[in-house]
């Protein structure tokens, strides 16, 4: 007589590491947004914006085309960076999208997708652009040239926007905490090497 063959949930198949960590982080992502639905969605939303490469990418171009950075070289260089770290963050953040294919939740709603890309959820792309623009203007202007600086209230604030801007992506639904993990940890990766690299030229 032929043995059955063993199921799933069988000891001889057990999950693997990698299944258990995204069951948890699914399980944990939907507590999160649902346990958080009373945080006004407006609030939510602007965070949104506040992130988006759609306002972060002409920012820097406008600012480099008029008069105000040219009166400091420290500024010139920020501007440079954080549009050099943006073509970085999109490049990497739209292949790893591609590579890994990871769906979204399936309580996003609301959100109007452009690009293909966009339909991918790890890692996200809001954490890891606030985080770089986090970490490279604290290494900027703490230990760039000109700079020398204590910790301020500004950089202060803006690692606030970026860690409020990344658990935002949770509460919307628009991403899984292991998401925003890794988009946090990539933008902080990118920002070490914009810094590097606009030190040696």
């Amino acid at each position: 007589m032929n043995q059955p063959e063993p199921s799933i949930e069988s000891p001889c198949h057990p999950p693997s590491i990698l299944r258990r960590l995204i069951e948890k982080d699914i399980s944990l992502s939907l507590r999160i947004h649902t346990l958080c639905q009373p945080v006004p969605r407006w609030l939510l939303k602007t965070l949104e914006i506040s992130g988006d490469g759609r306002f972060w990418f002409p920012v820097p171009i406008a600012l480099l085309f008029s008069p105000l950075p040219s009166s400091s070289a420290q500024a010139r260089s920020i501007l440079i960076g954080l549009l050099i770290g943006s073509l970085l963050d999109l490049a990497l953040v739209g292949s790893i999208k591609h590579l890994i294919r990871r769906p979204r939740p399936v309580y996003n709603k609301g959100m109007h997708l452009t690009f293909a890309v966009d339909h991918w959820s790890f890692p996200s792309g809001h954490s890891s652009r606030v985080f770089f623009i986090a970490a490279f203007l604290y290494l900027s202007l703490v230990y760039g040239d000109g700079g020398n600086l204590q910790p301020s209230l500004f950089l202060g604030l803006v690692f606030v926007w970026s860690a409020v801007t990344s658990v935002s992506r949770v509460l919307l639904g628009r991403h899984f905490a292991l998401d925003v993990f890794a988009g946090a940890a990539l933008g902080v990766f990118e920002g070490l090497v914009v810094y590097r690299f606009l030190k040696k030229i």
